[in-house]
């Protein structure tokens, strides 16, 4: 069995949280997921980066679970064109 870090449970709590408050809203737990995958790729020791990242996820779940919440802003920077 894995053993998670602190910060590692709370970073899975915050995902299974915001799924579950983005089920009765259309078009959420698409870009929950993509947001979540987009930033999987950060290093477990970039540990400023990932709070940095938990705290914004935070603040977003708290609009989120706000009923009158119908959309949210973009979860991820711009894409630089090419």
């Amino acid at each position: 069995m894995v053993r998670h870090s602190k910060l590692q449970k709370q970073v899975l709590s915050l995902y299974r949280q915001l799924l579950r408050a983005g089920q009765d809203k259309p078009g959420f737990l698409p870009r929950i997921r993509d947001e979540f995958r987009e930033n999987s790729h950060i290093k477990k020791t970039d540990v400023m980066h990932i709070e940095y990242l938990y705290r914004r996820g935070q603040r977003q779940l708290d609009q989120l679970k706000d009923v009158n919440t119908k959309q949210l802003g973009t979860f991820s920077k711009p894409k630089a064109e090419r």
